[in-house]
């Protein structure tokens, strides 16, 4: 778990982050939203150690990162896999040294154990046989899936994920979504998904943090969303007329979903009356 209690951090006199508190939970989805400027990039650069907040704790398992010391952040790093908006693969090396990249910074493993790893990884995110080609002959979602694989790899309890559909057509990008929501589960991972893609807030979010101006002005589900009276985060999310026609439809939906369940509920609960 990663618990942020009342972080701040401004640039000068621009306070790009005022007084924000978060938990997010290992197992889940935990995604970052917000418009350009709301500071959800500066917040993630500060959980993972890139920007030093002004006040504020950053917890991991207890573990305030804001105090730690250089050797104490670089064992939390061990434990952070991180997949960039761009994949950041190394052009000039094949797929199967990007993804031991990690492994030769962080393990003293043999190469043959280090290889390994490298080919569970690669078969978890369903590549097989390309250890040996380069980025450039691969296509964007392969390349989002060698960047997960390269994340994954050292078995990390954290995975943070920086716009991971950019550039990348919607079915492939539900793929990836999958996968990602697949792997947060299977190992228990806490996953943090700084995203404007509204298909994965509402497929994997798990726990949506919505940022404004620098401050959470929303927390909640992709279920609780729907049903949300906020203003702000109504005007984000369904900022078309179509979007606005898809979330009436889907909330007479899961209401429809509600009354037949307390129907049912009612009607077992009268028949075992009746029976008694």
């Amino acid at each position: 778990m990663i618990e942020v209690r009342n972080l701040k951090k401004s640039f000068g006199a621009n306070t790009v982050l005022n007084d924000v508190s978060v938990q997010m939970q290992p197992g889940k989805c935990n995604l970052i939203i917000g418009a350009s400027g709301s500071g959800k990039t500066v917040f993630m650069k500060c959980l993972v150690g890139l920007l030093q907040p002004d006040s504020g704790e950053i917890l991991y398992q207890g573990q305030d990162l804001t105090t730690m010391t250089t050797a104490e952040k670089k064992e939390i790093r061990k434990q952070i896999g991180m997949l960039f908006q761009g994949s950041a693969l190394f052009d000039s090396q094949t797929v199967e040294k990007n993804i031991m990249f990690p492994l030769n910074m962080f393990s003293r493993d043999s190469y043959a154990v280090k290889l390994k790893r490298v080919n569970e990884a690669l078969e978890r995110v369903n590549l097989k046989d390309v250890n040996k080609k380069f980025p450039a002959e691969l296509s964007g979602g392969m390349k989002k899936r060698v960047g997960i694989a390269r994340a994954i790899v050292l078995n990390p309890q954290y995975l943070f994920c920086d716009e991971p559909n950019s550039g990348l057509d919607p079915m492939t990008s539900m793929v990836i979504d999958k996968l990602i929501m697949e792997i947060t589960k299977e190992y228990n991972i806490t996953t943090i998904v700084n995203t404007h893609d509204m298909n994965s807030v509402m497929e994997i979010g798990d726990h949506i943090l919505y940022m404004h101006k620098g401050l959470k002005e929303w927390e909640g589900t992709n279920k609780e969303i729907i049903f949300s009276k906020n203003e702000l985060l109504n005007e984000f999310i369904f900022a078309s007329e179509f979007l606005k026609d898809a979330k009436d439809m889907r909330m007479l939906e899961l209401s429809g979903k509600i009354a037949n369940q307390r129907n049912m509920d009612d009607l077992m609960n009268n028949e075992g009356s009746t029976r008694q």
